[in-house]
């Protein structure tokens, strides 16, 4: 059955699911406002999920990172249950990519190297806004703000202690492509002892 519409076959995909999603994510940046946007679910130690959008920085034969508060309520569940799942959805070329595995902060030298590549708004921010805190309105954030761009006027922006990065560590990849007959195409990529066994999935 042929339904017309993008297919995607095991003879069209890469052995190696980084090299895949590397082909993919360079498609999606032509057509994709935000490519590396994906959706971050986590969990609390009791299995309550929480699911929240954030920014790919970079990814690598080691994981994919992204950075935020340790104490936001995302950082605090990672530190108690680092299991964490990723979804990019590329709507524009009908893909999605999933990501499964486990989360470790990022070294200290590479979260201070990326926090000093940010806006410097941006660095402000960080140590203004206590992430996921209830605050009493935007003025006291603003007020915040305020009172640090004074303070820190014609200095370095230092990298707060509560802010860095976190990687993900794949233990399982999915790539799905979109059918107009809604019988999909899903193939996972899981660890089978040092290698990747490719499987497709039904829809």
């Amino acid at each position: 059955m042929d339904d017309g519409t993008q297919a995607l076959r095991r003879s069209d995909l890469d052995p190696d699911p980084l090299r895949q999603f590397e082909r993919w994510f360079e498609d999606a940046r032509a057509v994709v406002r935000a490519p590396e946007a994906m959706a971050l679910a986590t969990a609390s130690a009791g299995g309550a999920p929480s699911v929240r959008m954030v920014l790919l920085k970079r990814f690598d034969e080691t994981g994919l990172v992204f950075h935020t508060h340790f104490t936001s309520r995302k950082g605090r569940e990672l530190e108690t249950n680092p299991r964490a799942a990723l979804l990019f959805s590329w709507d524009p070329l009908g893909r999605q990519v999933r990501v499964e595995g486990t989360a470790a902060r990022v070294s200290t030298g590479e979260s201070d190297a990326y926090f000093a590549s940010r806006p410097r708004g941006a660095q402000i921010g960080a140590h203004a806004s206590e992430q996921s805190a209830v605050v009493a309105g935007r003025d006291e954030l603003e007020q915040r703000v305020d009172q640090l761009e004074r303070q820190l006027e014609g200095a370095v922006v230092p990298r707060p202690g509560w802010w860095g990065g976190y990687r993900v560590v794949p233990e399982t990849w999915e790539f799905w492509q979109h059918r107009d007959s809604r019988l999909h195409d899903r193939f996972r990529y899981r660890r089978a002892g040092g290698a990747w066994l490719i499987e497709r999935l039904a829809p």
